[in-house]
């Protein structure tokens, strides 16, 4: 191997590098469906999914800033609690809704990749319009022509 490139990561493991879990502040995650399947288009697995992106028992300290679920994949802008891990509010998140997707699918296995992204936000950075950026995924996408037609999404201001 290249002594040059031997400092990268090859694939998930590059997406740990780096990694922090910082108290009070505000992450942009995503993560995907296994190969990217899109198991959300299903109405009942969107729902059963959905569900637990704001359950209180699985963020714990944690706050839910908005979410939106796409077909294969899904944002969140979480604000991290005084005593959560990021690692593991996602693994929270990505177990629960796997659970309640599958049973709706009548499936077992995995549903979410094992990676995911996150971006934590500098404190200048505007959460409010982070969270316009994360709801418009649908409109981007071309699943529909105004955003009050799709169904899998929240923010807190509302």
């Amino acid at each position: 191997m290249d002594e040059r490139y031997s400092y990268r990561k090859p694939g998930h493991a590059a997406l740990r590098n780096g990694r922090a879990s910082i108290c009070n502040t505000a992450y942009l995650i995503t993560t995907t469906t296994q190969n990217r399947e899109p198991l959300f288009l299903h109405f009942p697995t969107a729902c059963a999914a959905a569900r637990c992106f704001e359950d209180a028992a699985l963020l714990r300290t944690s706050r839910m800033l908005a979410w939106v679920l796409l077909p294969d994949h899904v944002h969140w802008l979480l604000q991290l609690g005084e005593t959560d891990n990021l690692c593991e509010v996602v693994s929270r998140l990505k177990s629960a809704s796997s659970r309640h997707s599958n049973r709706t699918l009548n499936r077992t296995g995995s549903l979410w990749s094992k990676a995911f992204h996150d971006h934590a936000l500098r404190e200048e950075q505007d959460r409010q319009a982070v969270a316009r950026y994360i709801v418009a995924n649908p409109l981007r996408a071309g699943l529909v022509k105004r955003i009050g037609d799709y169904p899998f999404w929240n923010a807190i201001w509302l």
